[in-house]
This record gives C-alpha cells, sequence and structure tokens, in this order.
C-alpha cells in the first residue's frame, strides 16, 4: 500500500539497477523523477523501461492498459531542481565515490523535502558516502538491491554511525509498501548478507573446481537438483533447526577445516577475468567456464527470471 508520507521519488542513475527501479516505484503508483546525465540517452532507458513491462504483459502481471497508466507516473530529467518534491532518492549510479559525493552535495542543494537517501552501492558504507555532506549525512543509508530490483524483493539495508535510526524504520516501510523484503543489518560487513553469503558458495565452487574434484557442470546440477530449490521455500536455518545438531556438528567438523581461506580471487578466476578474449558469456569469444556460443539468451534471461514472477502480484495504479 503507498505510503501517504511519498508524494515523489527521486531516482539517479540509469542503466541495470536504475532503469529496474523507475519500474518498481510506478508499478506501484509513485510519481517518480528519474535524473540522468545525459539526455539523449533517454530514449534508450525509456525502451529498458518498456522491455521489463513487456515481459511483466507477456507474463499476465498485468495488462497493457495498466502499463500506459504506470508509464504516466515517470519523468527524466537531467535537472536536480527537478527534485525538489521528492521524500524518497534512491541513488543508482556507479561505484565511483567522488562522483557519489558530487550527486549528494547536489541533494543538499535541491532537495528541500528529502527523508531519506538510498544508496544502491555494493561496496561502499553510509559512513563514506555521506562523510562531505553538511546537511542529510544522517539520512545517507545503503539500500542494496539484487539486479533487477523490480524482480527480485530482497533489500538489504546498512547504516552507518550517522544514520538517524528514524530513518532506518521509515525506509523499511517504504520498501514495504513497494512489496519489497528489507533486511536490516545490525553493523556493517564486506558483502553485507546476500553477497557474502553468496562469495562464501562461490569460493567453494571454486575451490571444488581448482582441486579437480569435479567439473563446473556438476556443480551447477547439484545446485540445480539438491539443496538449492530447497531454500526458495524454507530458510538455511529452517532446514538445520529442523534437522537437529548431533549430524550437523559432526559434518562441520569435517567439512569446516577445509573450505577455501583465501585472501582474494582465486587464480582460477583472475586468470578468466585477464583473458583478453574469453572473461565469460559477454567476452568476445563468449567463453568462460562454459561456451555460450549459440546460447539462446532470451530463453536465458526468462530462466533467470522464472522464480521471482511470484513477486509480482503488485496493485498497480489504476489511474
Amino acid at each position: 500500500m503507498k505510503l501517504d508520507s511519498i508524494t515523489t521519488i527521486g531516482i539517479i542513475g540509469n542503466g541495470m539497477i536504475g532503469d529496474s527501479m523507475t519500474v518498481l516505484t510506478t508499478g506501484h503508483g509513485y510519481k517518480t523523477v528519474s535524473v540522468v546525465r545525459d539526455m539523449a540517452k533517454v530514449p534508450g532507458y525509456k525502451a529498458k523501461y518498456d522491455e521489463y513491462y513487456q515481459q511483466m504483459i507477456d507474463h499476465g502481471i498485468l495488462t497493457e492498459e495498466q502499463f500506459h497508466i504506470c508509464e504516466t507516473y515517470l519523468t527524466y530529467t537531467d535537472n536536480y531542481a527537478d527534485l525538489a518534491d521528492c521524500e524518497l532518492i534512491f541513488e543508482c549510479i556507479t561505484e565511483n565515490l567522488e562522483q557519489k559525493h558530487q550527486v549528494y552535495a547536489s541533494i543538499e542543494a535541491n532537495c528541500p523535502n528529502v527523508k531519506a537517501i538510498c544508496s544502491a552501492s555494493s561496496s561502499f558504507l553510509p559512513d563514506k558516502l555521506g562523510e562531505k555532506m553538511t546537511k542529510y549525512a544522517d539520512r545517507v543509508i545503503v539500500t542494496h538491491p539484487f539486479n533487477p530490483a523490480h524482480m527480485v524483493p530482497y533489500f538489504e539495508i546498512c547504516t552507518g554511525e550517522k544514520t538517524d535510526p528514524a530513518v532506518v524504520e521509515w525506509v523499511v516501510e517504504a520498501l514495504d509498501s513497494l512489496d519489497r523484503k528489507p533486511a536490516v543489518l545490525k553493523k556493517p560487513n564486506p558483502g553485507f548478507i546476500g553477497n557474502y553469503l553468496q562469495f562464501a558458495l562461490w569460493a567453494a565452487a571454486l575451490k571444488l573446481v581448482e582441486d579437480g574434484v569435479c567439473d563446473p557442470k556438476d556443480i551447477d546440477t547439484c545446485l540445480n537438483y539438491s539443496f538449492c530449490p530447497r531454500y526458495s521455500s524454507i530458510g538455511i536455518f529452517d532446514h538445520f533447526d529442523n534437522g537437529g545438531y548431533k549430524l550437523n556438528i559432526t559434518t562441520c567438523d569435517s567439512v569446516f577445516p577445509i573450505l577455501p581461506r583465501w585472501d582474494g580471487a582465486p587464480s582460477i578466476i583472475r586468470e578468466k577475468a585477464e583473458s583478453p578474449d574469453a572473461w565469460g558469456a559477454r567476452s568476445p569469444t563468449k567463453r568462460g567456464f562454459y561456451d555460450w556460443n549459440g546460447v539462446d539468451m532470451v530463453a536465458y534471461a526468462e530462466r533467470v527470471n522464472k522464480p521471482y514472477w511470484q513477486f509480482c502480484s503488485w496493485d498497480f495504479p489504476k489511474e
């Protein structure tokens, strides 16, 4: 349900997260002002916005008529003064601290009504983001989404020493109104929660391949057909609580001592990243651990989104 305390949402920075966020906010009937650096690129941003909505139309989530209502809530601009009415602002620009500081200075100069400034940063903490602010440092928090933000409902919130607890409480309410599932960290952590867990699994997967235990395909088969589907309906603490800890402690004693303890990215992944033409699906050769040549990427994207369509039961605006 829309919050009466929000009349306008600002989104700064388009691209992977920003485009997705405009779908999320307008789909919930919030007037949205999207700030871009180059107005000449707006047709491309709007095309991606339309594409996301077309996917939703194709899956019967909403009608084309409802989409046309949603798009009336979106405005593009390159002028920060157009954010003057925004109570809530999502900052989604590239991971460049100097550029983020410039954005926050512009917000302080142009946004008298802002209650919270939410960064989509995956690496910078709020105190670092707000270190040069003179008015709104207590309103800066990290609200880290997973891509695409309109499909994946989970957002993790990281606060700083200067963060006003009332700001966090209000942002949680705002995210709830957007049908998101926010989790608030008790203290900062590299990778927050999601990437900390995801990359712990990634580290173990890479170690198995590097040690010659199995091939990448064997690991993906394991994930697809063993424990990963379970965690789409219950949690890991649910699972191990239900199983009890007699066997659990035995397995911990056996497995934990051999889990990888790398100081950084291992050679197996550095070699891929540093390769001039085989660093993944988007490389010139379309090769990484897998050969992506001939892969139907539209069908692949559909498989990526498949688990998340169930979360798109929004109360779309009617006028």
